[in-house]
């Protein structure tokens, strides 16, 4: 048996946790187009005949992180660098900013980094990768660089092919049932906040976080037929008063909007029924303060 830590290292927003639920086969990790959507490290296992891979996503490292809140992302992220076998840094094509750089920077003389150049499928000018490629590969010596879709499948190959030399003699760390070491209110949790991110505007998604008050699942109403109804009750904290109308939207449309998104994907992911009850509260500039972000799960260090 071969078994490792491979973590996934990079800016925010530039495909980390696409990646992951792509490799596991499984929505384990929240996904929108804006930065800052993974906020918690989790872990996504990936079952083999003989392998097993334990992937580890962090939050995407933020250049000159002011807020409390940023700065337990940062802490989050670099804190897997010594702890995993293997790391995964992934970056977008065509694209190195400050922040790419930065994260090189703390990557600097590590022998077991391989590079992943992430969303080659939206190059129009295929001709411009290669260079880019020869441009970033100089940068480190890394064991390898893969250019990628990470919604393609078959490109997520290239990357376990890679992965699978580098794996060594170890016992599973995880019993083969097991895709994630998180549980299902985290589940719930971050597929209510992707529907919020997905739907609301400017900066009010980073004032926003999602806690599970109730996870209930019935007994069906016919034993042995079909799957039992789950009863869900979360809350949507905001930092301010006037936030809420906005969470809330005209007549309770915005909170019915992403409540019916939320409850028909934790539907397919569960496979049963879901009764999903929402609340928007308010922690007054929770986003600043260590103390409520750890109240709130967010800073785990």
């Amino acid at each position: 048996m071969r078994a490792g830590l491979i973590g996934l290292t990079g800016r925010p927003n530039v495909g980390k946790s696409t990646l992951l639920n792509a490799i596991v086969g499984l929505k384990i990790a929240a996904t929108t187009h804006k930065p800052q959507t993974t906020r918690r490290q989790l872990r996504g296992v990936r079952h083999e005949p003989g392998y097993q891979f334990v992937f580890v996503d962090t939050p995407g490292i933020h250049l000159n992180a002011k807020r409390a809140l940023n700065k337990a992302l940062n802490r989050s992220a670099a804190s897997i660098l010594d702890d995993v076998d293997i790391l995964v840094f992934v970056i977008e094509a065509l694209r190195w900013t400050d922040e790419d750089e930065n994260v090189l920077r703390q990557l600097k003389g590590r022998s077991n980094v391989i590079l992943v150049v992430n969303k080659v499928d939206q190059i129009k000018d295929k001709e411009r990768l290669l260079p880019f490629l020869e441009e970033v590969s100089a940068r480190m010596d890394f064991q390898a660089v893969i250019p990628m879709s990470a919604l393609k499948a078959s490109d997520t190959k290239h990357l376990l092919d890679e992965l699978r030399k580098r794996l060594e003699d170890s016992p599973p760390f995880f019993p083969e049932e097991q895709h994630t070491d998180r549980s299902i209110q985290f589940v719930i949790a971050e597929t209510v906040r992707e529907k919020l991110m997905e739907r609301l505007h400017e900066e009010l998604p980073y004032s926003l976080t999602v806690t599970v008050d109730q996870y209930v699942v019935e007994p069906p109403k016919v034993e042995g037929r079909g799957n039992g109804l789950a009863r869900i009750g979360a809350t949507i904290w905001v930092e301010r008063e006037g936030q809420k109308s906005i969470v809330i939207g005209a007549g309770g449309s915005m909170l019915k909007q992403v409540g019916r998104a939320a409850r028909e994907d934790l539907e397919q992911q569960f496979g049963r029924k879901v009764f999903l009850e929402l609340w928007v509260k308010m922690r007054d500039a929770w986003a600043d303060d260590p103390r409520q972000l750890k109240q709130l799960g967010i800073d785990e260090q």
